[in-house]
């Protein structure tokens, strides 16, 4: 099929319908008919032009041409209430189980290296000394480790400790294409918290640690590791688009990348309510720390309940398919 002259013969027809879809006053009945008509005609000519591997902006195009008219035949718009509903219970969890290997294995790599930071501060204690003073080290055992998580008012300290790992984790989604600084920053911070698990616990202060650390901590790295995984697909789509384009596969993976935003903003929220509010509290520790633990259990039982119920229906964490651009087929 000649796509130009496809494109050409068909335009006015196109273009007829975007007129009756923009109309402003109340359509007549003759109009409302051609309206229909000319939505079921268009269909059958995106249909056609995607077979014919049109380009992907033309396609594009008339993809959101169908979706508007769509919206103007059934004269119904999707609530709001729909749409976050959608957000929480399909797409979310279907981009946190499509990714699942990624910050699991990223999770499990950090806490490594974590281990082995501690490890070596207690196996070899004179790496102290190329870590801070000894009279810091003291002031960080005796104090300051603990006093971080009350020196301020709960509420204040919640907005702050949220908005410090929403901006860590937008980051890391942005950065991601990069692919090496997302490394160093998780590098950074798997060491920081190795060192201060091994300053602690070699000063027989594990028990404050676990404790502090433990409630918040858990659920609060897990979309740390997610952000990670998130940014790194996206970078990796661009390396390794597979099947399809490189622009094709960039364009999928970082709208489910963008999207995963608003998710994960939620849920370092609920973080930092637990580590302003429980975290210091005079609850007994196994108490802080359990809440800590059904925190995580909770959110992984989120994805792989409802996570893996999306992907198996289809989804993958994309927008919904009215709302993306037209794919032109390509070669495996």
């Amino acid at each position: 099929m000649d796509v130009e002259a496809y494109v050409s013969v068909h335009q006015p027809q196109w273009d007829r319908l975007a007129m009756l879809t923009r109309r402003q006053r109340r359509l007549t009945g003759a109009e409302a008919e051609e309206l229909v008509q000319l939505y079921q005609r268009v269909g059958t000519h995106l249909a056609a032009l995607r077979a014919a591997g049109a380009d992907p902006v033309t396609v594009g195009r008339l993809s959101g041409l169908i979706a508007d008219a769509r919206g103007a035949v059934t004269g119904a718009q999707a609530p709001v209430w729909r749409d976050i509903s959608r957000y929480f219970l399909v797409s979310f969890p279907a981009a946190l189980y499509v990714s699942r290997r990624w910050w699991l294995t990223i999770g499990l790599l950090f806490y490594l290296v974590a281990a082995w930071v501690a490890w070596r501060i207690l196996a070899q204690p004179e790496v102290l000394g190329s870590v801070a003073p000894p009279e810091a080290i003291q002031q960080l055992v005796d104090k300051d480790f603990a006093s971080y998580y009350s020196e301020n008012p709960a509420q204040d300290f919640a907005l702050r400790v949220w908005i410090n790992n929403a901006t860590i984790c937008a980051a890391v989604l942005a950065i991601g294409v990069l692919i090496v600084p997302v490394a160093f920053v998780l590098w950074s911070n798997a060491t920081n918290l190795g060192v201060s698990a091994g300053v602690m616990i070699g000063h027989d202060k594990g028990d404050v640690f676990f404790g502090l650390i433990t409630p918040h901590g858990l659920l609060e790295l897990t979309a740390v590791f997610v952000a990670s995984a998130a940014g790194l697909r996206l970078g990796w789509s661009w390396i390794a688009p597979g099947p399809r384009t490189r622009m094709q596969a960039v364009a999928q993976t970082g709208r489910a990348t963008v999207g995963m935003a608003i998710g994960l903003a939620v849920i370092l929220l609920i973080t930092g309510m637990i580590e302003a509010f429980v975290t210091p509290s005079p609850l007994p520790t196994a108490v802080r720390v359990g809440i800590g633990v059904v925190a995580e259990v909770a959110f992984l039982v989120y994805v792989w309940t409802l996570g893996r119920r999306a992907v198996r229906a289809g989804e993958y964490g994309d927008v919904e398919e009215a709302d993306r651009e037209a794919s032109a087929p390509v070669s495996a």
